[in-house]
């Protein structure tokens, strides 16, 4: 009975699974917000960076613990046998040569604590602008991966726009083949009409073709970037529009980007660190105060235990060490000195990245307002070609001619939009703003 009872749970179980399975391996639809999401959430330097940032917290921690009291409980045994002659470095008549065996018990506690020691406090100052400096790597590792899935998505919102307009004009084509042949069978039009219909109908077909394999690759890549499994497949939920912005001040960009870049905030945490390593190498010259002792029940067995205890304090003055406080602090400057150029040439690179993306941005505003005219212009002009073929005023020359520049038209569009949000993801990035604009 028990075993008719667990082979149909069994079953059931197994069903349940198989039924998830299916589920997880159909098309994965994503908006561009869901998208930076799972990036974010999957990246591996993303995760790589987060871990850093807990590194940097224990190495605080660390830092922090030396310069604590540290105590220590002893429990120990031991059997001791020594020559007193080799101990007092003398023979004493009357006296044996050796002592013991006998052994030894002692318990206790044992502390250490540094009372003013400069370098330690250094140290933990350090430490704790190393968790800043990770947190501003891991700022930029976002943003690069918000960057980064950001294109790639818009390069699939492109990728389905040329398939959209594709499949319009093929079916443009379609009609216009279909008006031709109406027209030839009811002796209005010609054979040769007909003819070029169907030719820029073969031709629309293979251009629907060439962006249906230009979308699945788009969205393999996407999915590459967002680490989904290989067999599941990706749709696009946004469509692609146009999103005007205000005009952008660029002075008042530049101290913006200045201020929230995150590789120029790491590069100025690493400046301060340095500062405190010059610091720190100075004051290993002053000396260093410290306390120690212990604390113990000793004795030869557990019933002649008695307390025991040592206490100190000891100052110790560094006289010679052989140059190395001096190496030590040149090496920390020539780590400030190559920081402060390394800050400068990010700064110029970063003041360089904000001016091309608001002149990307302003001229694809342009191509936008130029594109849209374009478009609304040769669909006018595909159909009053039309109608001058329906009367027979001219053959489908001028229909097929329309249709090109409709085409050439639909291209210029999907461009122009294209690089307007690709200008504007730029732009993002070049201000430190890719997570605030696309993940929220």
């Amino acid at each position: 009975m028990v075993k008719m009872w667990m082979k149909p749970a069994a079953l059931l179980a197994l069903s349940l699974a198989g039924a998830c399975r299916a589920q997880d391996t159909g098309p994965l639809k994503l908006t561009l917000k869901d998208a930076v999401a799972l990036a974010l959430k999957q990246n591996p330097q993303v995760i790589l960076a987060n871990l850093a940032v807990s590194q940097s917290e224990q190495d605080r921690l660390t830092a922090r613990a030396a310069l604590l009291p540290q105590a220590n409980a002893n429990l120990s045994e031991a059997v001791n046998r020594l020559n007193l002659q080799a101990a007092i470095g003398l023979t004493i008549p009357g006296f044996s040569q050796h002592v013991g065996p006998f052994e030894v018990f002692q318990t206790g506690v044992g502390v250490n604590a540094p009372i003013f020691d400069l370098t330690l406090w250094r140290h933990y100052k350090s430490s704790r602008l190393g968790i800043d400096s990770s947190r501003a790597r891991e700022t930029s590792a976002r943003e690069e991966s918000v960057m980064l899935v950001v294109s790639q998505y818009l390069g699939c919102q492109r990728a389905a726009a040329d398939v959209q307009a594709a499949q319009s004009r093929a079916d443009l084509a379609q009609a216009v083949y279909d008006q031709s042949a109406d027209l030839q069978k009811n002796g209005v039009g010609t054979g040769i009409d007909t003819l070029r219909g169907n030719v820029q109908l073969q031709n629309e077909k293979q251009r629907v073709i060439v962006a249906r394999t230009e979308l699945e690759t788009s969205t393999y890549g996407l999915a590459r970037l967002l680490s989904v499994d290989p067999h599941r497949a990706i749709e696009i939920a946004d469509e692609v529009s146009f999103f005007d912005t205000p005009e952008v001040s660029l002075d008042q960009t530049l101290e913006k980007a200045y201020s929230t870049r995150p590789e120029l905030r790491a590069l100025r945490t690493e400046e301060e660190r340095a500062a405190i390593d010059a610091r720190s190498a100075g004051d290993q010259r002053l000396p260093k105060l410290s306390f120690s002792g212990f604390w113990a029940e000793q004795g030869l067995s557990p019933a002649t235990i008695i307390p025991v205890y040592q206490y100190q304090g000891s100052v110790i003055f560094p006289l010679f060490t052989g140059g190395r406080i001096q190496a030590e602090r040149a090496k920390a400057d020539l780590t400030i000195r190559q920081l402060q150029q390394q800050e400068q040439d990010l700064r110029n690179r970063i003041a360089l990245e904000v001016k091309t993306a608001v002149a990307q941005v302003a001229a694809a505003r342009n191509e936008v307002t130029v594109a849209n005219l374009g478009i609304q212009l040769a669909r006018e002009e595909v159909t009053e070609a039309r109608d001058r073929f329906q009367a027979g005023v001219t053959n489908n020359i001028e229909v097929v001619t329309a249709q090109d520049e409709l085409a050439r038209a639909n291209d210029n569009q999907i461009g122009a939009l294209y690089r307007y949000n690709q200008a504007r993801a730029s732009l993002a990035f070049a201000m430190g703003q890719m997570e605030a604009v696309y993940a929220r």
